[in-house]
């Protein structure tokens, strides 16, 4: 197992444990309505915070998502060429 191999194996190990992470942390599509209904209703400033906070998470789950596939491809790549 060469340097580059265990380099590559380590980041996609490492993003995809970030990727994990980004996903739990944004919020449900359908919180709004759960709040509704159970009488938790936000003001109008914390909703646009959460929305900007989830707008960022969801841009950046994208970035990272890409990456991850293309370290994936690289990786097959790698142990293809031996």
């Amino acid at each position: 197992m060469g340097v580059l191999e265990v380099i590559v194996g380590a980041l996609v190990l490492v993003l995809s444990l970030v990727i994990i992470f980004v996903v739990i942390l944004q919020q449900g599509r359908r919180a709004g309505i759960n709040g509704a209904i159970s009488g938790g209703a936000d003001t109008f400033l914390s909703k646009n915070k959460a929305r900007t906070f989830d707008a960022f998470l969801g841009k950046w789950t994208k970035y990272i998502a890409i990456i991850f596939f293309v370290l994936v491809i690289v990786a097959n790549a790698i142990a293809l060429r031996k």
